[in-house]
């Protein structure tokens, strides 16, 4: 069974019932908030996982999100079909759009850590594209590898050559959790999982306060 890891390696509380919403935070101490980015493989439950940590009070913006605010919708499938053959074109386009997306990311959670808040990023290609080093603690979500290639043929429509593919062209789910301080293990039900973000959550919280005791 695989179990939600800190950094320390220790076994963390999967039980998050007790813990409070971010709004709970202290937010008026003024002292430094850490910059938080969130990570994972696809079909492994970002999107779930977010709006649960949302539910428990923490502000979240998606890489994602912010570039289909950049790319007009008409393009995106159009797009998708030639980037996804063509690495070279994939190339381009990203150098285009990742420094916007970097951008609009840092000047929102600047924005949202300046009024106290637990802000988190979510960067689904993280270490993909070597932005780890501009965040101070990083959680994956990940699940097992045949997990997810039931889950992108059953929610979307992959073939079993399709999803095979997608995995190819990111870093496995493995991987992602070895290097985050946090791993989030997505392989059960979704009250599972909303413990889960509850003992993050409760895990950010005392990380924060050591990071804010040290400086």
């Amino acid at each position: 069974m695989r179990v939600d890891l800190p950094i320390s390696g220790k076994k963390t509380s999967r039980c998050g019932e007790n813990a409070a919403s971010s709004a709970d935070f202290n937010e008026n101490r003024g002292n430094f908030m850490p910059k938080i980015a969130l990570t994972g493989s696809i079909a492994c439950g970002k999107s779930l996982f977010s709006s649960l940590l949302r539910s428990l009070g923490v502000e979240i913006l998606d890489a994602d999100d912010v570039a289909h605010e950049l790319i007009p919708p008409e393009e995106r499938a159009r797009l998708a079909k030639i980037v996804f053959k063509d690495s070279a074109k994939r190339k381009e386009l990203e150098t285009k759009l990742h420094p916007l997306i970097k951008k609009r990311l840092d000047d929102w959670q600047e924005a949202e850590l300046a009024r106290g808040k637990i802000a988190i990023v979510i960067i689904p290609l993280l270490y993909e594209v070597g932005w780890e080093g501009a965040y101070d603690i990083i959680g994956a979500i990940v699940c097992d590898r045949s997990l997810q290639i039931k889950r992108m043929i059953e929610t979307r429509g992959y073939s079993q050559e399709q999803a095979e593919a997608r995995l190819a062209a990111q870093i496995n789910a493995e991987e992602k959790a070895s290097r985050a301080d946090y791993a989030i293990w997505n392989n059960g039900t979704k009250e599972e999982l909303e413990k889960s973000a509850g003992a993050f959550l409760a895990w950010l919280k005392q990380r924060i306060s050591e990071i804010q005791t040290n400086i």
